[in-house]
């Protein structure tokens, strides 16, 4: 998940409003997915440019009606007709505060159809880019997917490298070993 940790909840909608418009894309055929994203990420750079938009965008006191009205004067004419659909129907449902989180769960939901799989990569120390291949290329070997690795550095790790690959963490570090050894000792 990386920095931007997001509730469940949110989550949780906002990948029904992303799968939903993966799926209106499926039905309709023949409409670029990235050109759906590029458009989602327009309208979210957009938004987040502006705190006064912000505002209004995401006040109860401001109606659907002028809300409707400030995205069709921005968006109408510069977005594909389907995204700007969906964010009539977005906007109609009170849900314009989970367009950020909309926009990363249709990116997740992209990369899952295309076998592409994020995954952050901690190690003790800065690793040279020949060292980040032969990992990337590993661990695609292993998992049969397409990688993007963000990678991160934390000398708290001791040694070893800790992967986060979607909400799984997998932990080869010496710091987990060692701790893993003390638990067993105190244990008995």
């Amino acid at each position: 998940m990386g920095p931007n940790v997001k509730l469940k909840g949110t989550e949780l909608v906002a990948r029904r409003w992303a799968k939903a418009l993966i799926d209106l894309a499926n039905e309709e055929g023949g409409i670029s997915k990235e050109e759906i994203l590029a458009g989602l990420k327009d309208v979210n750079n957009n938004i987040a440019s502006s705190n006064e938009l912000v505002e209004i965008l995401t006040s109860p006191v401001v109606t659907q009606e002028e809300k409707l009205s400030v995205l069709t004067r921005l968006f109408q004419t510069r977005l594909m007709p389907i995204v700007f659909k969906f964010l009539t129907v977005v906007n109609s449902k009170n849900r314009l505060g989970y367009l950020s989180a909309i926009e990363q769960e249709f990116q997740r939901e992209l990369e899952a159809e295309k076998n592409i799989i994020r995954v952050n990569v901690t190690s003790a120390i800065e690793l040279d880019e020949g060292k980040k291949d032969y990992i990337r290329s590993k661990l695609a070997e292993k998992l049969h997917k397409e990688i993007i690795s963000t990678w991160f550095v934390d000398s708290n790790i001791i040694g070893g490298l800790v992967f986060n690959i979607s909400e799984t963490v997998v932990d080869n570090s010496i710091r987990y070993r060692l701790e893993n050894i003390r638990k067993h000792i105190i244990k008995g």
